[in-house]
């Protein structure tokens, strides 16, 4: 426990998320040191206490006030109902930088086209109150039951499942197809709303964002460095995309200048070829922690 007057509790998600989220950690600077069974991990900042909760878990720790601050799904904030200020969306899975889906899924061989087909049925999910609401909305009356993981391998047992999918590997792997989609969801910092009114915690909360935003910012993203002869300055700059345009920078030869821009890095493999044969020389590319909008 740190001995510092103000100290922010924070809830970071154990389980499908909890890789992911140390690694945003790490590029946003705070150093997360998870031991073998410990929820409660270490932090070489004073400022912050580290607790792991289940993301399913986490809104309503915030609501409560067990934690001024947490990570964890949109998707479980509304499955909890939770009272809770969002600070800031931030756009991650598992696996990549995207928008998780809960999707309604049948097995391929099922006469199940659309919602409708499913009144008077039984649909599993983790997420039922939100499953609840979706047919409500749509005035079909549809028995939802909670199902305890593993979902998708109980899809030939009942009419419909309702599960999360990032890439929907999952899905075809147990040869399941979709008939809609529930809801997207995405990582949130949420806040406790008398920890938000708090002036240091609110600040250290909007700083926690700005650096996870940052980090994520710059997952995709790498710098470019490059030396160009003026007379090809013109034609290099043409190539490269920018937020506004490439910096330039005078080299003590008066013939050169140095160039540097950031872009995404899927570009890097096309672009270089190109750039060199344009005129560019001593190319160097990096990696990027966080870029601040």
């Amino acid at each position: 426990m740190s001995q510092t007057a103000n100290v922010l509790k924070l809830g970071l998600p154990k389980g499908s998320l909890e890789r992911a989220t140390l690694d945003l950690m790490a590029r946003a600077g705070f150093d997360v040191q998870v031991g073998d069974r410990s929820y409660s991990p270490s932090t070489d900042d004073a400022e912050l206490e580290v607790i792991l909760f289940r993301a399913q878990e986490m809104s309503r720790y915030v609501e409560d006030g067990v934690l001024d601050a947490g990570l964890t799904g949109q998707d479980w904030i509304a499955e909890n109902g939770s009272d809770v200020q969002v600070v800031a969306d931030l756009v991650y899975a598992k696996a990549r930088l995207s928008r998780v889906r809960w999707v309604l899924a049948v097995p391929n061989e099922s006469r199940v086209k659309k919602p409708e087909d499913l009144k008077g049925g039984l649909v599993v999910t983790e997420l039922v109150k939100v499953t609840q609401e979706y047919f409500k909305k749509r005035g079909l009356a549809v028995k939802v039951e909670f199902s305890w993981g593993a979902t998708e391998v109980k899809a030939r047992l009942v009419d419909a499942i309702v599960d999360v999918t990032e890439t929907g590997s999952s899905l075809r792997a147990n040869r399941l197809r979709v008939v809609d989609t529930i809801m997207e969801s995405n990582p949130q910092l949420i806040a406790n709303k008398a920890a938000w009114r708090d002036k240091w915690k609110r600040a250290k909360i909007e700083s926690l964002a700005l650096l996870l935003q940052g980090a994520i910012n710059a997952k995709e993203l790498v710098g470019l460095k490059m030396n160009v002869p003026k007379k090809s300055l013109d034609r290099v700059a043409a190539l490269l995309p920018a937020e506004k345009s490439p910096t330039v920078s005078h080299l003590a030869d008066p013939e050169w200048v140095a160039l540097e821009v950031i872009l995404d890095g899927a570009q890097e493999r096309r672009l270089l070829p190109e750039l060199k044969r344009a005129g560019a020389s001593g190319i160097i590319v990096y990696p990027l922690n966080k870029v601040i909008h």
